[in-house]
């Protein structure tokens, strides 16, 4: 018997977990599957670690491919991730309806926690574009993961709040993590991450490996994927 391992990163895990184990049933094969932060699953694959299949943002996957790290013409596209905005359970929501308010409820914000990822990136940016990067800049903590993010902000003050994708928010909120969901950010300044899966160059279970990655970007695969929050 086969044993592949998929290492992957971001909100996906939900899914990917889910259509790993329906893989094993209709296959025989057996699935690993492992989930670490964006920036060491990239800094594992380009390393070459012997992974059979890779899940990352597509900017990610294009310097896998830039790399050749994975095998062409195996890549598809799994889903869509949006971001939200989260308190402490119990504590007021902010009003973040449209830019304006968004702006006025980070100021207003004691802390704004985000991860060093994807999403903790395009907040720090978020901020700077919308000119009040320097009126929050000592208000920004920056933890390794979103695991981390959420539970500081379930210990925290009130006024404080977390940036993270709808899908883990969601994920972490069913285990029990004291957050509440704010909203998504406002569509004008939504940040949407694609994620991909291909087989990396490295595996040494080429044609099981085509097989995993097809099933995890096949249409039937799109609603599981919805029922975790990945459009």
């Amino acid at each position: 018997m086969t044993t592949l391992k998929i290492l992957g990163a971001g909100p996906v895990k939900r899914g990917v977990s889910r259509l790993a184990a329906e893989f094993e049933k209709r296959s025989g094969h057996r699935v690993s599957v492992e989930f670490a932060g964006a920036p060491g699953v990239s800094e594992r694959v380009l390393a070459g670690e012997a992974v059979d299949v890779a899940v990352v943002p597509q900017a990610a996957m294009d310097e896998f491919e830039k790399q050749g790290k994975v095998v062409a013409g195996t890549r598809g596209m799994m889903g869509r991730s949006r971001m939200g905005i989260v308190v402490r359970k119990g504590a007021a929501l902010p009003d973040i309806s449209s830019t304006d308010a968004f702006m006025r409820a980070m100021l207003d914000a004691e802390a704004i926690v985000c991860n060093v990822a994807s999403s903790g990136i395009y907040m720090v940016k978020l901020l700077e574009k919308l000119g009040i990067g320097d009126a929050t800049r000592e208000r920004i903590l920056k933890l390794p993961d979103t695991v981390k993010v959420m539970e500081h902000v379930a210990g925290s003050a009130a006024r404080a709040v977390g940036v993270g994708q709808l899908a883990e928010i969601s994920e972490l909120a069913d285990k029990g993590v004291a957050i509440a969901l704010v909203a998504p950010l406002p569509d004008a300044i939504q940040n949407v991450t694609t994620y991909n899966a291909a087989v990396t160059a490295a595996s040494r279970e080429q044609e099981a490996a085509r097989a995993l990655a097809r099933f995890l970007a096949a249409p039937e695969a799109k609603a599981v994927f919805a029922a975790t929050g990945i459009d």
